[in-house]
């Protein structure tokens, strides 16, 4: 029976590896594409919310309003976001990815998902099997804590 201190330090072997790879393909690909990191952070951020205002974005990404507002402007230029008016309130403008914008954030996260489809292809059909089960027991339990943490920050 494996104890919480060994599944936790063979947890975080996990993440160290994973966070390594995931990261240093990532910022490759970005190099690649003349974007920078805090461009990708914010197509990233809008891509996992589906729309999401400046004020979120400036919050998120721990810069002032208008810092947040150029960088997406810049963004909307590229044409990879879109600005449009909040529904509710005319002065408040949220942003979505364009379908140039989602292509984009596709093939950073294929690129990114690249390396684990290698490591899996190095595990037998039963060693898939239970790493399977266990990541889907431990998603389950990371998004019940996302949602305790963003009801405690209500």
């Amino acid at each position: 029976m494996t104890n919480l201190l060994q599944f936790s330090k063979s947890l975080r072997e996990w993440m160290e590896i994973f966070a390594h790879h995931s990261m240093h393909d990532t910022t490759r690909y970005i190099k690649t594409t003349g974007f920078s990191m805090p461009q990708f952070f914010m197509l990233m951020h809008v891509h996992r919310h589906e729309r999401c205002g400046i004020s979120d974005l400036s919050e998120r990404m721990e810069v002032s309003a208008a810092a947040a507002s150029q960088l997406a402007d810049k963004l909307v230029q590229a044409g990879l976001l879109e600005r449009n008016e909040d529904l509710h309130d005319r002065r408040a403008k949220h942003l979505t990815l364009t379908p140039k914008g989602q292509a984009f954030i596709n093939a950073s996260i294929a690129e990114r998902y690249r390396w684990m489809e290698q490591v899996a292809e190095n595990l037998s059909a039963d060693e898939r099997e239970t790493v399977n089960q266990a990541m889907v027991i431990l998603t389950k339990a990371a998004k019940q804590q996302e949602e305790s943490l963003a009801s405690n920050h209500e």
